[in-house]
């Protein structure tokens, strides 16, 4: 293996973006080649935090022309993220892009297939496939028999900084879409099922968003194996943070959960930490009562979100080296991305959607 490290650009110097950032100035195999922000004062500030130094810029095409990369992390809103990958890959660079792929289905095979024609490496964010705890809740998930009743939310109360980011976010996507791909991505890996069908409600909460925009969202899918899961999520300064982390599922032997963790809604790192799982066994004996008490399972391996990120870096390594089996990994974001736009087309048109 070279020596030489991988020159990143990092487009988006948000909560995410920065993340990023810092596992690429600590891991030795790569390299920062320019920070990528519209804003001056958050590019800035990160690069002070990293010890200053790294080349800013304020256009992305510029900077893409400018630094030439070995790589491109993309970690802006969700319109850009189609454009700027295809900029990428036509440039010659491997491309890790957060959630979602695109904002449609069409851009997202897009970007897939020009990354299949370069022969570049191209990860998707999706953080719970290196979170130790969720591979561990989805194969419990898979001892539970079939069909699956899954249940999952993460509302998201906000205000500030973070209701303008929101916001922003809501110009091009809802949460079912943003949020709901992780989740949905999670429901399918547990059922190994094909999903069939759709449905999705929405809410238009707040008068300083689009009016065709919804900030809260509920999608109901059902699978060919009798499986059906439920994902709800909604952002702002109106969200109750009563029950906003629910991730639960039920099958015929029992159920498996994840406790609530500590931190309010706002707390990034509360979206993907976990306390313990509780598994639930649903044999009875022969007077009728459980068979067998829950069981508490704690977690040892408990990284916080800079620590997830930086995995995912490692496994943008590993996919750049020949590592990652990335037509599983592109099938996977495609479709969880497929379903969730169904949804909000559902939302908005009032009917079910067939798959």
């Amino acid at each position: 293996m070279s020596s030489v490290p991988i020159r990143v650009l990092v487009a988006g110097c948000g909560h995410m973006g920065a993340s990023h950032a810092r596992a690429y100035h600590e891991l030795p195999a790569f390299a920062i080649a320019g920070l990528v922000s519209r804003g001056q004062e958050s590019r800035g500030r990160l690069n002070a935090a990293l010890g200053g130094g790294y080349p800013e810029f304020d256009d992305y095409y510029d900077a893409l022309s400018t630094s030439r990369p070995d790589a491109v992390c993309i970690s802006t809103y969700t319109e850009t993220h189609a454009p700027y990958a295809l900029a990428a890959l036509e440039a010659g660079a491997h491309v890790f892009l957060e959630k979602p792929v695109a904002d449609t289905a069409d851009d997202a095979a897009r970007v897939i297939d020009a990354a299949r024609r370069a022969k570049r490496a191209l990860v998707a964010g999706y953080i719970l496939h290196v979170h130790p705890t969720w591979q561990r809740f989805i194969a419990l998930a898979r001892t539970l028999g079939t069909p699956l009743v899954m249940r999952m939310n993460l509302n998201q109360q906000s205000d500030g900084a973070h209701w303008a980011t929101h916001r922003n976010l809501l110009a091009a996507t809802s949460p079912i879409v943003d949020c709901g791909v992780h989740y949905v991505d999670v429901m399918c890996r547990m059922t190994g099922a094909r999903p069939v069908r759709v449905s999705g409600i929405g809410a238009r909460l707040a008068d300083d968003i689009a009016a065709n925009r919804f900030n809260y969202g509920h999608l109901q899918v059902t699978f060919d194996d009798g499986s059906v899961g439920w994902y709800e999520a909604g952002w702002g300064p109106m969200m109750s943070e009563t029950a906003f982390f629910v991730k639960d599922v039920i099958g015929p032997r029992g159920s498996v959960s994840i406790s609530s963790p500590a931190g309010g809604s706002a707390d990034h790192d509360s979206h993907t930490r976990t306390d313990a799982l509780r598994l639930h066994h649903a044999e009875l004996a022969a007077d009728g009562t459980f068979a067998r008490a829950d069981e508490i399972l704690t977690l040892e391996d408990e990284p916080g979100h800079d620590a997830l990120c930086r995995r995912e870096q490692e496994r943008f390594l590993d996919a750049i080296h020949g590592r990652v089996d990335l037509e599983e990994h592109w099938r996977s974001a495609f479709d969880s991305l497929r379903i969730v736009l169904a949804a909000e087309q559902s939302a908005q048109e009032g009917r079910t959607i067939e798959l």
